[in-house]
């Protein structure tokens, strides 16, 4: 089997945290180092000017004599080190010098591809003008360091990047080329704008409804790469059909999405780390709210994600909670979260006057549904649901349900703690989504033994299922909940239902269904899922050296 002496990989995420990807790489980055030392190599986009990157470590030491050459070339970038685990090579591309060349290289684009760009709008040129420059500078690098003759994989993450795989395939014939997709864009757009995916994904046809939905150009980039890397892949089996049906091309390989639990506390870090969740969690509901909550009488649940209020089932858990404020047969209250990041104004100065005060709070503040003021409080998407449904928090609610509407940094001035610092604070976590080609969130909260609900429309639940070798029921860590495209208020019910099966278990059923969502976290790992890596690699490889034979 052949595997790569160089791996240069980029993505529009690479030292940006902006999404999921960022996940994906970083947490695969130190097994691929392991292998690899510094001969693996993340590209990312300069998109903090004259401002520090913080997840980037600048070191003007590493190949000094080539970034002297490459500012000869007219190439802009920082070379240095990706502050995650593993410490892997990075170098941080500047691209807008780029945007007076930008009709060339959509022309180029053209001749050699058949990439439709005139229909670009919003970061499509932004995207392509830092793939070109990504391109020229492992150009530059190839040309400096001689690895002619070397085996070069150049790896390209969504279609941000796809027109680096493309011009590396004029420029440098030699690099063999990996293109994975995410989620298709169309896939992605049908789903958001409410029409039903699944049950006519046979009948779409991709070219007509990027037209429809406006979506011609980033659809023909992503259908181009496809058909001309070496090597296309994506994340999962569902996503692999959304690839056959609206690209019109069926994938090489499916590489599932792994991760690193080296950022989950051990032993009595981890007990005091979730103290101090539920601990943050009790008070602000306090706050809020006015009411006391407590270890023995609550459950804390939350959902999480992109503010994808559809695609990641928001929607459904509003209305699941909705149900559960209803039932006669909880065993406990319920304290819900939801965490997606909103159109944010500013942290509410009442609720942190009432976090930073000493009295015993008893009355409600005004809106006791949201934590942070939003700029479209009138048009955001959760506050309509929950005025539509009259869900208030009411004294005698038994579900109390509270909107988080910022990225968990530890600094949003109401929370202060990161997101893996709230989310092992969980009882339970619901990722019931419409549209998720894998959902990192429900193997994280399980990699935090926190049992969560999601759906057979993510690629992660499909997984829990073939481990399982049927449906994952709550008491294997995992509840797998079946999911179509007009089966909404069924998912509603079993959520309920499933949530106040968890109410009423005793300690130990609780034990063990958190011990279960550990055990399969860990068949996760990046150690049990790089093989499939492995493949794609020779695969590329191989069919880079036909291609060259030609």
């Amino acid at each position: 089997m052949y595997f790569p002496d160089y791996i240069f990989e980029t993505s529009w995420e690479v030292c940006n945290k902006v999404g999921g990807i960022y996940t994906v790489l970083s947490t695969k980055a130190k097994t691929l180092h392991d292998k690899l030392k510094d001969h693996i190599i993340f590209l990312g986009p300069n998109c903090w000017e004259n401002e520090t990157c913080p997840y980037f470590i600048e070191d003007s030491s590493l190949f000094s004599d080539w970034v002297t050459k490459t500012r000869e070339q007219g190439l802009e970038l920082k070379v240095g080190r990706w502050d995650i685990p593993g410490r892997p090579l990075a170098f941080i591309v500047g691209y807008k010098s780029f945007f007076n060349k930008k009709n060339e290289i959509y022309g180029r684009l053209w001749e050699d591809f058949q990439v439709d760009s005139l229909h670009a709008y919003g970061d499509y040129d932004d995207s392509a003008m830092f793939a070109y420059a990504t391109a020229k500078v492992v150009e530059s690098f190839y040309d400096f360091y001689h690895l002619n003759g070397k085996k070069v994989i150049f790896h390209a993450n969504e279609w941000q990047t796809g027109f680096a795989a493309l011009f590396l395939q004029k420029m440098v014939p030699s690099i063999a080329s990996i293109f994975t997709t995410h989620a298709t864009c169309i896939g992605r757009s049908i789903a958001g704008n409410n029409k039903p995916l699944y049950d006519y994904l046979f009948a779409y046809n991709g070219d007509q409804m990027a037209r429809e939905l406006n979506m011609e150009s980033k659809h023909s980039i992503e259908k181009q790469t496809a058909f001309h890397v070496d090597c296309f892949t994506t994340v999962s089996d569902i996503t692999a059909n959304e690839c056959k049906e609206l690209l019109d091309k069926s994938v090489d390989y499916v590489l599932p999405n792994g991760f690193e639990n080296n950022f989950v506390p051990k032993g009595d870090s981890f007990t005091k780390h979730r103290e101090s969740a539920r601990k943050r969690c009790f008070a602000i509901a306090n706050a809020l709210i006015g009411q006391e909550f407590s270890d023995e009488n609550t459950l804390i649940i939350s959902t999480s994600g992109r503010y994808e209020f559809r695609n990641k089932g928001v929607d459904v858990f509003i209305e699941s909670m909705n149900r559960l404020k209803r039932s006669k047969d909880l065993g406990k209250k319920i304290l819900a979260f939801i965490e997606v990041p909103g159109w944010v104004g500013s942290p509410r100065q009442d609720l942190i006057d009432r976090l930073n005060s000493n009295k015993k709070i008893t009355t409600p503040l005004e809106v006791p549904e949201i934590t942070h003021w939003l700029n479209n409080m009138s048009q955001d998407n959760v506050l309509g649901m929950l005025k539509y449904l009259d869900f208030h928090n009411a004294t005698d609610d038994v579900v109390k349900l509270i909107f988080l509407p910022c990225y968990l940094t530890g600094d949003d001035g109401i929370v202060n703690m990161t997101y893996y610092d709230v989310v092992l604070g969980n009882d339970l976590c619901i990722y019931p989504s419409y549209y998720e080609p894998w959902g990192y969130t429900p193997l994280e909260a399980i990699a935090f033994k926190v049992p969560c609900i999601t759906t057979d429309l993510a690629g992660f639940g499909l997984w829990a299922n073939s481990v399982k070798g049927g449906y994952s029921e709550i008491e294997d860590g995992v509840k797998v909940i079946h999911r179509t495209d007009y089966n909404y208020s069924e998912v509603a019910d079993v959520i309920k239902d499933t949530v106040i099966k968890y109410s009423n278990m005793n300690a130990d059923e609780i034990n063990q269904c958190r011990s279960n969502a550990e055990t399969l976290s860990e068949k996760a790992l990046w150690e049990n899922f790089i093989k499939h890596y492995e493949k794609a690699y020779d695969y590329a490889l191989r069919a880079s050296e036909k291609r060259n034979e030609n």
